[in-house]
């Protein structure tokens, strides 16, 4: 054998070699370092320590994880080294979609979740903390740039000040804490999170004015508050949250008057401000120029007034609640010719009068109407296909004026008004396409010829 041949049979051996190592180190898996796995298991335990995790999944939990522990790779820029780390912890059963660990009443709150996990992106914990309580524990200043969604919900014995909440998130898009025994004011840091899309801070114990500046906030999409202890007045920097879809206020203590600034609001479809302060300056009428949106909720304000003619352009309504709020005045008709697709209208525990509209009857998807203890009065324009459309959701009583037809007498929504005495009188009926002015001319007309035909006759 020749030096060549021997030199070409050991360059095949040794690529070959080459080529089956890297197919190995390609077929096996990498694995979670045993630090970061057994931060898993010891937060495991802290939300179920009935179950013993390790038995239960004993291998890599990146490889065979418990619903709710996800992992991703992530390659270092300088060496190009490959690790493996936990990029999600879900807890608490939501359904058998999501079937993540579940809580046991006395779940405590690791604080491993804020020093082991470097890496992770989602933190979501439902119905974990409900009976134990787990306090808000201090966030590390050198946790949360990876974070981008942290959701807490209905965790009402998790207890602590928001402002031990927010950490370093500078990727954060989601802030769902909603149900949580979360306290104290809303502060400054929440209004550097330049990537949020979502903040719902809803059924806390949060209180204080909303004093932060949310100008900065230019990804928003979503801005909860509801069911809080604010008060004070709306600040004029929502009006400048121009990707929002949702703002809901409602059930706080907002006061004053609803700031013009919301007309900006252009992407909004859901508007809540319902159950405030709100004072005695009418319906907005800047919700005119809102043409995209499908609610709009105002009940429990005393805005006082009448229900403006704002509808010609809301064309997409869904539902509107404006209900308890000291209106005046009667119905506009136009809200029967304008919002085609209204489902839910509630206008009821105001100072309405006036005759119910007939355009109501244009109303095709609507299935609830609330009417209830106002001053209405005459007869109800609804036929009796109309009616039969909404069971008990046809609220009318508390309208001592109002009466109904015999033939809708029966009805359970109409049973408590009283039977109109006279009979209904048809309205006439126009010829289509024939206008007013066109029946005048026409009526003209025939009195003319008319007033002729007797002269001749006279003179004849």
């Amino acid at each position: 054998m020749t030096v060549v041949s021997i030199f070409k049979l050991a360059l095949f051996f040794t690529l070959t070699s080459t080529l089956v190592t890297i197919s190995l180190q390609q077929e096996q898996p990498l694995l979670l370092n045993s630090a970061e796995q057994d931060s898993v298991y010891q937060v495991l335990s802290s939300i179920n320590s009935a179950t013993n995790w390790r038995t239960l999944f004993p291998d890599d939990l990146c490889s065979y994880p418990p619903h709710g522990v996800v992992c991703d790779y992530f390659t270092d820029p300088t060496t190009k080294n490959v690790t493996v780390h936990v990029t999600e912890l879900s807890f608490g059963y939501v359904s058998d979609f999501t079937p993540n660990p579940s809580c046991s009443p006395n779940s405590t709150f690791s604080p491993l979740l804020f020093t082991s996990f470097k890496h992770l992106r989602k933190l979501f914990f439902y119905q974990c903390f409900t009976q134990t309580q787990a306090f808000v524990p201090d966030i590390p200043t050198t946790f949360g740039s990876s974070l981008e969604e942290l959701v807490f919900i209905n965790n009402r014995a998790f207890v602590g000040p928001l402002s031990s909440i927010t950490g370093n998130f500078t990727s954060l898009r989601r802030l769902v804490l909603s149900g949580n025994g979360i306290h104290g004011a809303i502060p400054n840091a929440i209004g550097d999170l330049a990537n949020i899309e979502e903040i719902t801070l809803s059924r806390n114990k949060l209180s204080g004015k909303v004093s932060v500046n949310l100008s900065k906030l230019k990804k928003l999409k979503i801005l909860d508050l509801s069911g809080n202890g604010f008060h004070g007045n709306v600040p004029s920097s929502v009006g400048n949250l121009t990707h929002l879809l949702k703002l809901d206020l409602s059930s706080n203590g907002f006061s004053g008057k609803i700031p013009e600034s919301l007309s900006n609001l252009q992407a909004l479809d859901f508007l809540d401000l319902s159950f405030n302060r709100f004072g005695n300056f009418g319906v907005p009428l800047f919700l005119a120029a809102m043409t995209r949106l499908k609610e709009v909720h105002l009940s429990g304000n005393l805005l006082g007034g009448e229900i403006p003619e704002i509808w010609g352009n809301l064309g997409g309504i869904l539902g509107i609640g404006f209900s308890n709020m000291g209106l005046v005045g009667e119905i506009p008709a136009s809200m029967g010719l304008h919002l085609r697709n209204l489902c839910y209208l509630g206008l009821d525990n105001n100072k309405l009068n006036g005759k119910v509209p007939e355009e109501f009857g244009f109303l095709e998807f609507v299935n609830e109407i609330n009417l209830e203890n106002n001053n209405l009065s005459g007869r109800l324009p609804f036929s009796a296909n109309f009616t039969a459309k909404f069971g008990e959701k046809l609220r009318l009583k508390g309208n001592p004026e109002l009466c109904v037809d015999e033939k809708l007498s029966h009805r359970e929504s109409v049973g408590e008004l009283k039977k109109c005495s006279k009979p209904e009188i048809p309205n006439p009926v126009l010829f289509i396409g024939v206008s007013h002015s066109g029946l005048l001319s026409s009526s003209s007309s025939f009195l003319v010829l008319l007033l002729f035909w007797g002269l001749w006759i006279l003179l004849a």
